[in-house]
């Protein structure tokens, strides 16, 4: 996982593992979509003497918290596996991307006293494979009182070989009693040749995506039911579901964009470079097409959710897609 600059923070991390002497708790300040993930798992693997499960987020000592939302009052670990796939699948991601993985978008996400009774009846278990025991909490900020106050006791004073590490974007918001137990470190902004790298990967990412739904759709205009599917087989096979949701939002406003070409193609705003390709599937694909392929899209956006089987999703919505 490629960090981009703050070394100080990368040597002392490493000099704290080298030496042993590690602080039980840290909070890390930075910019929203900022590099405290990478550094933290590069830490972490040092910690962890290299097990590659840290990496993939999957160690079974590391425990990942974060803010989440609704009636039931849940908690991260019904939502781990979306976290996981974002966190692959960029580490620097936005704290409204993280929403939107999660599906809660446009809800009032916090880390509840639920939370922390969660994370304590973890922290009680001896650690799998006899070493630390850390737990990642993303925005502290959004703890409420009761929550800290149940963690409070655990950061002051955690059992031997436990950590926790605190990413915070509003460290002024945190709670006075848990923030000055931890020692700070201010995670520097991207540099803009970072910032622009970071971007295009993502740009890279997102422009792979849509050749492939450019690929289904000539498939599926030429009436090639094998193509069709083997494109449909190329987005199940993706390595992250997030990737998966993806190609289906851009898949989305492709459509989008044919329908307004149909309607008038005053109305619609076509990537540059692009506008040939739009203008063929305008005239090639039937008027009801766009709005009826968007409702295969949005239920399979839907079923990702689920976690359905990817290969089921995706072979059912080329079929649907054909048949329209």
């Amino acid at each position: 996982m490629k960090i981009y600059g703050n070394t100080e923070i990368v040597s002392a991390l490493s000099q704290m593992v080298e030496s042993g002497h590690i602080p039980h708790a840290m909070l890390l300040h930075q910019d929203d979509g900022g590099g405290a993930f990478p550094l933290i798992l590069n830490f972490l693997e040092q910690l962890y003497g290299g097990n590659p499960r840290v990496g993939k987020l999957i160690h079974p000592d590391i425990h990942f918290v974060f803010p989440v939302a609704g009636a039931d009052k849940p908690v991260s670990l019904q939502y781990i596996a979306p976290f996981r796939e974002l966190v692959l699948q960029n580490p620097y991601f936005y704290e409204n991307e993280l929403y939107s993985a999660i599906g809660i978008e446009g809800k009032q996400a916090s880390i509840s006293v639920n939370e922390a009774r969660s994370i304590l009846d973890r922290l009680s278990l001896s650690a799998v494979e006899g070493g630390y025991r850390t737990v990642v909490l993303y925005l502290p900020e959004k703890m409420n009182v009761q929550a800290a106050n149940a963690l409070l006791k655990m950061v002051e004073e955690p059992p031997r070989q436990t950590l926790f590490l605190f990413i915070t974007q509003a460290p002024e918001k945190v709670l006075q009693t848990i923030a000055s137990r931890c020692l700070h470190l201010r995670v520097q902004p991207l540099s803009p040749e970072a910032d622009a790298e970071v971007h295009a990967r993502e740009a890279a990412g997102n422009a792979m995506l849509q050749d492939l739904f450019h690929d289904l759709l000539d498939a599926l205009v030429a009436r090639d039911l094998l193509k069709a599917l083997e494109t449909g087989e190329a987005v199940a096979d993706l390595k992250v579901r997030e990737q998966q949701k993806t190609f289906c939002r851009l898949a989305s406003e492709d459509l989008r964009r044919i329908f307004m070409l149909q309607k008038s193609a005053s109305l619609a705003r076509l990537p540059q470079g692009q506008e040939d390709y739009f203008k063929r599937m305008a005239g090639a694909l039937k008027p009801t097409f766009p709005r009826k392929a968007l409702e295969s899209l949005d239920r399979a956006l839907l079923l990702l959710e689920r976690n359905v089987n990817q290969k089921i999703l995706f072979t059912d919505m080329v079929n649907q897609l054909y048949t329209l």
